[in-house]
């Protein structure tokens, strides 16, 4: 028999078993196959841990689609994005994304990534993932009020998360976007800005609409308007940013202050208000929303709301697993967001 450093290669090493796992947990074959399987919750954390290290330490690697033949199961979430211009680059979707992998991947779960284009939605392939026992669940970010398609989820036969939207009898986890809304104007009322713009999303989204009321209820509590002139469509994109900035700035010289709907519109909005010679924040202030990364590292770092996306995606991960649990509670979970203040944001000039 050929030997490496006299020990039996990887290769002639015969696999760990189940079996080798519960005798070196000391626990039953039932136990091991119920923790696999993300079984039973009544098993104790203490024993559940010894089974995993032991796991760990004796390298087994289970047989996920033997596991899935057995019970139905294909261990594999599907998340669908929007087909959008390079979605998966995007640090939004990144960041949801991320949260929803590190949640799934705890829990033993693959994932599988799809672009819900038109094609996949007119052939209904959503449904043939579910029916053909491809994914157990389903998370869904991006959404749109075009996306009709959701409303065959409302019977909730299909397990179904909507990750960071709302619609009528989904379940879903979202950012208070309301809130962020008057985070942000009471921030730049405290500062004493009442000539204030805005550079909104796309209005076919629920969470831009909610974010637009709770920015402009809150203007008109302290008496600030915000008429239509003042508002702008940035299409939640850099350039649509700074096309926005350079119209609301062309049609209302004297404003003081833009709130846009995403970080990205907000960079797009600096880079343009400076090319056209208005000073960050001394002319013009700037909040944006999300608090992605590169907040931080744009000049001037970025005054912004911060919406907790990889907390979003790893509660909405972690909703869906608890749903395939048996836990069937409808979800309507609304997270808190808080505002970050750096440099983009001034006292008005007088």
């Amino acid at each position: 028999m050929a030997r490496t450093n006299g020990k039996q290669s990887a290769v002639e090493r015969k696999p760990v078993s189940i079996r080798d796992v519960a005798d070196a947990s000391g626990v039953s074959l039932t136990t091991v196959s119920l923790i696999l399987n993300n079984g039973d919750q009544r098993i104790s954390e203490p024993t559940r841990a010894r089974v995993l290290t032991a796991i760990e330490r004796l390298g087994y690697r289970p047989n996920r689609l033997a596991q899935g033949l057995q019970n139905r199961r294909s261990n594999i979430l599907a998340i669908l994005v929007p087909h959008l211009r390079h979605t998966f680059a995007d640090p939004y979707f990144g960041e949801l994304i991320s949260g929803i992998y590190d949640r799934a991947n705890r829990s033993g779960y693959k994932i599988l990534l799809e672009a819900a284009g038109r094609s996949f939605l007119r052939e209904k392939r959503y449904l043939d993932l579910f029916d053909r026992c491809f994914v157990d669940g389903m998370l869904f970010m991006g959404s749109t009020d075009e996306h009709r398609f959701l409303h065959r989820f409302r019977d909730r036969k299909r397990p179904f998360i909507l990750v960071n939207n709302t619609w009528p009898g989904l379940d879903h986890v979202v950012a208070d976007y309301r809130a962020a809304g008057r985070l942000a104007a009471e921030h730049l009322v405290g500062l004493g800005h009442r000539r204030i713009g805005m550079i909104h999303g796309a209005g076919d989204v629920e969470t831009a609409r909610l974010l637009i009321a709770g920015f402009a209820e809150t203007l008109a509590q302290h008496g600030v308007e915000l008429p239509a002139s003042c508002m702008e469509d940035g299409f939640y994109t850099e350039e649509g940013g700074a096309a926005a900035a350079e119209k609301l700035i062309t049609a209302n010289p004297s404003l003081t202050a833009i709130f846009t709907g995403n970080d990205k519109m907000a960079a797009g909005a600096i880079q343009r208000l400076q090319a056209l010679g208005r000073r960050v924040p001394s002319d013009v202030s700037v909040v944006g929303c999300d608090d992605i990364t590169q907040a931080a590292f744009v000049t001037p770092s970025l005054t912004t709301i911060r919406t907790p996306l990889y907390e979003l995606g790893r509660r909405s991960c972690q909703r869906l697993i608890e749903r395939l649990r048996g836990k069937d509670e409808p979800c309507q979970e609304v997270l808190p967001v808080e505002l970050t203040v750096r440099q983009s944001t001034a006292p008005a000039a007088s």
